[in-house]
């Protein structure tokens, strides 16, 4: 239904069902929808390597340090997710608010003299508070290919002469890279899209294309226009998620090999 109302023009409540291409030629030469559309994938692109970044020493941690207890570490990662995600986003515009927790607790320690600005209501704030909403999405796939990997493997590089670094990029990363892969895809998708978060903590500079959808589907009651952009922000998607997937793919064979 969304493809075809892409097709469509409305003006106001009239519904004209004529097939036409007009909305997908407003969609891609706007430079208003053009810059959200780039920001969306900007900021999405920096959440996603930021939280596979940060989630892959987590995983590595558990599944090769961690002797007991390890669903312990899997239970305590996968706590966020007993909160509501809206109440999380509320909780980090306290933490990076002008008068917020951050703020307060720098100037107690006269590491700055006023509060700092640039970290709520814009990108910033949007990419920290994705980052810890996505993380246990990135943690969790990356372990469970942390977890098959051979441990003999492991030793027979070492026998070999390999060092720990070299071990870790001629064996571990590339044998891990399925993991890397799918949480990248599994972060990278739905944070093109959000729209809670930009909505609550990014300000003006933080909107979305997400936000842009839901206005000509609200206010600006031009559902065609907003399912263009929808359809439009799914084939970017798409073909983005199948580049990094062939290129990381090439990647993990290289290493293997």
């Amino acid at each position: 239904m969304v493809v075809t109302f892409s097709f469509w023009t409305q003006n106001y409540l009239d519904l004209d069902t004529t097939f036409t291409l007009a909305n997908y030629r407003e969609a891609w030469t706007d430079p208003l929808y053009r810059e959200l559309m780039l920001r969306s994938l900007r900021i999405s692109v920096v959440v996603t390597v930021a939280t596979v970044v940060l989630a892959f020493p987590i995983a590595y941690y558990v599944s090769f340090h961690v002797r007991n207890h390890k669903a312990l570490w899997l239970f305590l990662i996968t706590v966020p997710f007993w909160t509501s995600y809206l109440l999380r986003v509320f909780l980090w515009k306290v933490i990076l608010g002008y008068n917020g927790v951050l703020n307060s607790a720098l100037l107690g320690l006269g590491l700055i003299d006023e509060p700092l600005s640039f970290i709520l209501y814009n990108a910033n704030a949007v990419v920290i508070t994705l980052a810890h909403a996505w993380a246990p999405f990135a943690i969790l796939p990356i372990f469970v290919a942390l977890e098959r990997i051979d441990r003999s493997l492991l030793e027979a590089a070492k026998d070999l002469g390999d060092g720990p670094v070299r071990s870790f990029f001629r064996v571990t990363l590339p044998l891990a890279m399925p993991g890397v892969v799918a949480a990248t895809i599994i972060v990278l998708i739905p944070t093109v899209g959000d729209y809670i978060t930009p909505r609550l903590v990014g300000g003006t500079e933080g909107l979305m294309i997400s936000n842009m959808i839901q206005v000509q589907f609200g206010k600006a009651n031009n559902a065609p226009l907003g399912a263009a952009l929808a359809v439009s922000s799914m084939f970017i998607v798409g073909g983005l998620s199948l580049m990094i997937f062939f290129a990381t793919r090439k990647i993990g064979r290289g290493g293997a090999d």
